[in-house]
């Protein structure tokens, strides 16, 4: 097939290359001409592990094309997909769609023949009507297309894997003819293919990822009563986890999601339900769970060294939203970093992939950027770990023990073994997990209101 991808983000760039390796003629398009000449020259705008090769050698292939002509990239292509950001309003929690419905636009202005419009970027319910009609509005007299609203499901980190090997495809269409040019994409695929109507694919995605994030709230809320009653979190993730029912999968308790997807999905299903006269409870919990997990990090922080961090050098590892990605948008290692530099520490930190990215939004005031692992840990009086990047749960503590002054770890996310850490001398604090630092409990606008003196 001949597929125009407007948008090289996360879900266009990865979309376009595995749709070319698929066998597909794929033009890429965006409007950032700089941006196009450094992924034809290999140099990709986003970490992800095997994207770089996939795109060389589909453009080598011929297959993979870039253009910044909307024009170029829709001419004689069967699909073309809408894949640009749909960011969180500030303000109202909604998802900006100016993006999407500026496409649109320019798509309706460029159609030379019948073609079908796909969403794939996540949008709220009633979208893809508003994409039909500003399409219509803005196509020549006569015009024919169709709209589809086929959402994605990649994870950061693993998502060529995602595309290649996925649960299901969701395909909403009013028409049968879209449906089987849309199928027809994906029939080699060894997954359901769910065929549903414009509003209930819009929803499924929405649907998917807050459910997840109700998930890492719920086992986050688990930590807390855990850590208060003895028990251990992550022993009890793993005996739900054996449930078929429940799933082993977004059970693991830290400081919080974070990333492009989860806030803002959560936040424009909770404005939709608003929108329709209803409260959805239960989401404004996980929201509200979820803002105060990193608060309970840092309280953890605070009661060990004080208020006041003047004269404190913390190594932090880890500013990815999470490991095998440099994303960093609604970090929560970020936060927790910034939060540390307000009290006055001075911040020694490091990511294996995120530091360039990260740099750029915390600047250089009261933080130095490593090199390595064991780099930020010299003369440290704390040592933060805040994203879950494997090989940061394989420190050397003998070494660790060395190159700090301190030796107070604060694990954000449950990474190294209790026993060990705290046999090599350290004072340990985890996430549900009761520890030789102490229980420390909920805090209420930033200060502690339980902590376990025994």
């Amino acid at each position: 097939m001949k597929l125009c991808v407007v948008g090289t983000g996360y879900v266009g760039l990865v979309g376009a290359a595995v749709f070319a390796d698929w066998g597909n003629e794929v033009v890429g398009v965006d409007i950032d001409e700089e941006k196009i000449k450094k992924i034809q020259s290999g140099e990709m705008p986003i970490y992800e592990p095997g994207l770089a090769e996939i795109v060389l050698d589909n453009i080598d292939q011929g297959r993979l094309t870039f253009t910044t002509s909307l024009a170029k990239g829709m001419k004689d292509a069967d699909l073309v997909f809408i894949c640009v950001g749909t960011p969180q309003d500030d303000k109202t929690g909604a998802a900006n769609l100016s993006a999407v419905l500026g496409v649109a636009a320019e798509i309706g202005g460029n159609l030379d023949g019948y073609k079908v419009v796909v969403t794939k970027s996540t949008v709220p319910v009633g979208t893809n009507e508003r994409v039909k009609q500003i399409v219509r509005e803005n196509a020549p007299k006569g015009a024919h297309f169709d709209v589809a609203s086929n959402p994605e499901f990649l994870r950061e980190g693993s998502s060529v894997e995602d595309m290649n090997v996925t649960d299901r495809v969701v395909i909403g269409a009013e028409s049968e003819k879209a449906f089987e040019k849309v199928k027809s994409l994906y029939d080699h695929l060894n997954a359901v293919i769910v065929e549903t109507d414009l509003r209930s694919a819009e929803m499924i995605k929405y649907a998917s990822n807050s459910f997840l994030a109700t998930k890492i709230s719920f086992i986050n809320e688990m930590a807390q009563i855990c850590e208060r009653a003895g028990a251990d979190v992550s022993e009890v993730a793993y005996g739900m986890g054996l449930d078929k029912r429940v799933g082993k999968y977004f059970l693991r308790a830290g400081i919080g999601y974070g990333g492009s997807c989860f806030p803002k999905d959560v936040a424009a299903l909770y404005k939709t339900s608003t929108d329709k006269a209803y409260d959805f409870k239960l989401l404004r919990s996980v929201m509200e769970v979820n803002e105060n997990q990193r608060h309970y990090f840092m309280d953890k922080v605070t009661d060990y060294f004080g208020m006041n961090l003047d004269g404190k050098t913390i190594a932090c590892l880890g500013l990815a939203f999470k490991s095998n990605t440099d994303d960093i948008r609604e970090s929560v290692s970020i936060k927790i970093v910034q939060a540390l530099r307000g009290l006055g520490a001075k911040i020694k930190a490091y990511d294996p992939k995120a530091m360039e990215n990260a740099q750029g939004v915390l600047g250089d005031f009261g933080i130095e950027y490593g090199e390595g692992i064991y780099e930020v840990m010299k003369d440290a009086d704390g040592l933060c770990l805040l994203t879950e990047w494997s090989q940061f749960g394989e420190l050397d503590l003998e070494r660790v023990k060395q190159e700090m002054k301190g030796k107070v770890i604060f694990d954000g996310r449950n990474l190294l073994d209790k026993e060990a850490v705290e046999k090599a001398g350290f004072t340990y604090f985890a996430i549900g997990k009761r520890t030789n630092g102490g229980e420390y409990g909920r805090f209420e606008g930033g200060s502690a209101i339980l902590k376990d003196a025994s």
